[in-house]
Parts: C-alpha cells; sequence; structure tokens
C-alpha cells in the first residue's frame, strides 16, 4: 500500500514507536492546524520525525541521550523515514488524572503531558494509539519547505510503499496495551 500522509513528531518519539518501545502519542495540534486543533487526516501514516522542538529535560532519562540540541529553524537536507503506523484508536481527555495516569505508556515527563493538556484548556487532549510498522529499508526523501512549520500533518510529495513492514510488536502485546491505555481513560 502507498502513504502519501504523514504524522509529525519529535524524532526520539518517532524511534520509540519504530521500536515498540511505546504506543501512544498525547496531541494538541500545532500552531498552523486548522482552527489550531489537531484532528485526525488519516489512519495510516509515514512516522515523519521532526527536530527542531525536541528538549532532553522533557524526555523520560532513558531517552535523553538520543535528542541533540539543534539551531532554531534547523532541519536536515534530507529525511530518513523509518516507519508507519495505523492510528487504532483515538480517545481525547480533559482530566489531569487520566493524563498522569498514562505515565507508563509514553516517552515524556510527566510535566509535558501536563502542559499540553493544559496548552488550550478549552480543546481536548487527543490520546493517540498507533500500531508501528518498521520499513524493511528506510526511505530517504530530500526536505522541502512545505514539511517545515508546526503542523502535525503533511503530505508527501512522494509515497512511501508499506508492503512488508514489521511489526514493532506483536498483535496481542499491542491490544493488551490498548486494553489498559482505555481502561485509564475510563477512570
Amino acid at each position: 500500500m502507498l502513504i502519501t500522509a504523514a504524522l509529525k513528531e519529535w524524532s526520539v518519539a518517532v524511534d520509540a514507536l519504530a521500536a515498540g518501545e511505546t504506543i501512544l502519542l498525547l496531541r494538541k495540534g500545532g500552531i498552523k492546524e486548522d482552527n489550531g486543533q489537531f484532528s485526525a487526516q488519516a489512519d495510516r501514516v509515514a512516522l515523519f520525525p521532526t527536530f527542531e522542538h525536541q528538549q532532553r529535560d522533557l524526555l523520560k532519562p532513558q531517552y535523553r541521550s538520543a535528542v541533540e540540541p539543534i539551531t532554531p529553524g534547523w532541519h536536515p537536507q534530507t529525511i530518513e523515514l523509518k516507519a508507519w503506523a495505523e492510528i487504532t484508536h483515538i480517545s481525547l481527555t480533559r482530566e489531569a488524572d487520566q493524563v498522569a495516569a498514562l505515565e507508563a505508556f509514553h516517552i515524556w515527563q510527566p510535566q509535558l503531558a501536563e502542559e499540553r493538556l493544559k496548552w488550550k484548556p478549552s480543546q481536548p487532549l487527543y490520546v493517540l494509539m498507533l500500531r508501528a510498522y518498521r520499513l524493511l529499508s528506510p526511505v530517504i526523501i530530500p526536505w522541502q519547505s512545505a514539511y517545515g512549520g508546526c503542523r502535525s500533518w503533511i503530505e508527501l510529495a512522494q509515497g512511501i510503499e508499506t508492503d512488508g513492514g514489521v511489526a514493532a510488536i506483536s498483535e496481542a502485546d499491542y491490544q493488551a496495551q490498548v486494553i489498559k491505555i482505555q481502561r485509564l481513560l475510563a477512570i
């Protein structure tokens, strides 16, 4: 299957998804989103690594070394797409206790999750569960200005073929995590 929709996320989070270390993303939306609010524009997406907003101190200790400081506005000349994902579940929350309960399922320090919840308080926090697949061979694409900016979604100039990808975790393990997350969100 050919995918042209890409979800932008911190490079360290893309790597964690591709390695099966997490299945969870927390989103509010970028400044350039429609109406400034996140919305799921596709259910199968290329995972597009971003670098500019990554901050070591907002990550759990085991993920900090994966982040190198960069100059604002810097981007690589090429982007390496290593994985794609199927967004299987999207839940919404406005509850701090629910966000706190998800701590074991994501890569961020608790204060980042809390900050994302509090930012734009009239809007809910989107809890995305993604079943990630590593591409058999990474796809290298040239950087384009259309890929920049504070937005969640971009359309790739050239789609990526997903046939033959390797699931980051087994279906049984994925479903078990989804059930645990859904129970925590029902608190």
